[in-house]
């Protein structure tokens, strides 16, 4: 070994095993329940937008609140923080498990994203605490790769245990995990001190923006059984703008309390990094709620298989992520970040070619485009960004960064899921309308979607035409696919946007080797996608 790395020892080797874990199921829940939802959707009998908020809920809350987490967690103490967030995490894990009906899952996978978001910012410190400085770069790498090896590992693990079990056993697998952590971070981890002033942090713009984006998704998800005209939808609508608009002057008045400084947002670099990423998140968010759906209500894959089609898409992100940053060093960031951002545009622009009758080959090839294009692109993008910024505000850089990446995830799957269902009941209405099937009112309409899933309601309906039970399959089958092509598309056209902010607008500092010792927040970025 070089003389001069330092060793690490027995205890902050068992240390870092315990925070990668924690990481590990973390991440891991952000994607293992995206084979479960037809699952979910059946035993509740629910519809698609109601099932979405199941991956939403726990994402959005878990981004906008991060950097809150990370103030938290030096004003309080790192491991301290860790505990509570680890304690969060478990308990509404184990109400979500034990949940009654849809909403119930919804409320406590947004619990359980508050318990991610202060968890991860305390391990990011804890994890630099343990080690020597002098290893410093494993740090990063150890908590990007943990990460990115429980998003890859989230669909198979999730489908197995859909399939020998129930897709309840994902959530109750939480328990053990975190208390392992845990046990391991109490026993091997010191206590730290909370840093005087570091716990300067915005409540007020961290409110305003979760119920204002809140407030959107809910009006996002309700239009489709209303209309944009609808009193309600006006008043989610009214809401959002009104609270978006107070976080927007909040901001500019918080000072170093903000959850934005405006020293951060001056930076032009920086700001068009965050658009990018906005217009970009959208892709992988709309992909893992889709296509595991495609492949079991389509294709008539188990979840396990489901989550074994996926793989290529996952181990291709997580492969190309470990060679980004070489090839950021290597080749300059521009190459990098536009190559990235043109996949994550022709991905979804492939995928949206699948027909009812095709296979899962159909999709490899833009499963492949949109597994490279996330692994180039969130974690250049995130280097860019940091990059551009003084070096004392990497790690609040990185967390704004990350949470511009979950909001615009979560912002984009709520529109191409009241897309989806625009697409999937105007296909529905024009086969019918050409007489293609019974004659069916709005709500029968959306009964037909609940057939694949199996609900009740689905199951209803067929019993009520029996006589034409196999012809509303077929219907539900092509109102399916309609939703899902134009839904990829939609993102394929964000993603595009997105490529254009890059090329014009992104332009980031070369990098240096002589930034010794600046490694990037594990909370940054594109890892956990």
């Amino acid at each position: 070994m070089d003389g001069g790395t330092e060793r690490i020892d027995r205890r902050s080797a068992v240390a870092l095993v315990a925070m990668a874990l924690a990481v590990f199921v973390v991440a891991n829940d952000v994607t293992a329940l995206s084979v479960a939802l037809p699952d979910i959707e059946s035993d509740f009998d629910a519809d698609v937008g109601t099932v979405q908020w199941v991956i939403s809920a726990y994402a959005l809350i878990f981004g906008v609140l991060i950097v809150t987490g990370g103030r938290l967690a030096d004003l309080l103490g790192r491991r301290r923080v860790f505990f509570v967030g680890a304690a969060i995490f478990a308990v509404f894990s184990l109400l979500g498990a034990l949940a009654q009906d849809a909403w119930w899952l919804i409320v406590a996978r947004a619990l359980m994203g508050v318990g991610g978001a202060l968890m991860w910012p305390a391990i990011l410190g804890m994890t630099y605490e343990v080690l020597p400085a002098s290893r410093a770069a494993l740090a990063g790498g150890l908590i990007l790769g943990a990460a990115g090896f429980g998003n890859a590992a989230g669909p198979l693990i999730g489908g197995a245990l859909t399939d020998a079990f129930d897709w309840r056993a994902i959530l109750v697998l939480n328990l053990p995990v975190a208390a392992a952590a845990a046990l391991a971070t109490w026993r091997f981890v010191p206590a730290s001190q909370g840093e005087e002033g570091a716990g300067r942090f915005d409540y007020a713009g961290t409110a305003t923006l979760s119920v204002g984006l809140i407030a959107l998704l809910v009006a996002l998800d309700e239009v489709t059984d209303a209309s944009w005209t609808s009193p309600g939808i006006l008043a989610l609508l009214a809401l959002c703008v009104a609270l978006l608009a107070v976080f927007a002057v909040h901001e500019r008045r918080a000072g170093d309390r903000a959850l934005v400084p405006a020293d951060v947002m001056a930076s032009a670099t920086f700001r068009s990094a965050c658009l990018a990423v906005l217009l970009m998140s959208a892709t992988f968010f709309v992909a893992l709620m889709y296509l595991p759906q495609f492949m079991q209500k389509i294709l008539g894959y188990s979840a396990m298989e489901a989550g074994l089609g996926l793989l290529p898409m996952m181990g291709t992100f997580a492969l190309v992520s470990f060679v980004a940053g070489p090839l950021y060093e290597r080749i300059g960031a521009r190459p990098v970040l536009i190559g990235g951002a043109a996949c994550l545009a022709a991905g979804p622009f492939l995928i949206a070619q699948i027909e009812t009758g095709d296979s899962w080959a159909q999709l490899l090839p833009g499963m492949l485009v949109l597994g490279v294009g996330v692994g180039l692109f969130y974690s250049s993008i995130t280097t860019a960004a940091v990059t551009a910024l003084d070096p004392s505000r990497s790690s609040l850089a990185g967390g704004i960064v990350y949470m511009f990446q979950i909001a615009g995830g979560s912002i984009g799957l709520g529109v191409a899921t009241a897309v989806f269902d625009a697409a999937a009941d105007s296909r529905l209405r024009s086969e019918l309308a050409a007489g293609g099937g019974p004659a069916l009112d709005a709500g029968e309409r959306d009964a037909v979607g609940g057939i694949l899933a199996g609900t009740e309601t689905g199951a209803q309906i067929q019993a009520r035409f029996a006589d034409a039970a196999a012809r509303l399959e077929e219907l539900a089958r092509e109102a399916f696919a309609a939703g899902f092509r134009t839904s990829f598309l939609l993102v394929a056209a964000l993603a595009l946007a997105g490529l254009v902010v890059t090329v014009l607008a992104v332009r980031p500092r070369a990098y240096s080797a002589d930034s010794e010792g600046e490694s990037l927040p594990a909370a940054s970025g594109g890892s956990s996608a």
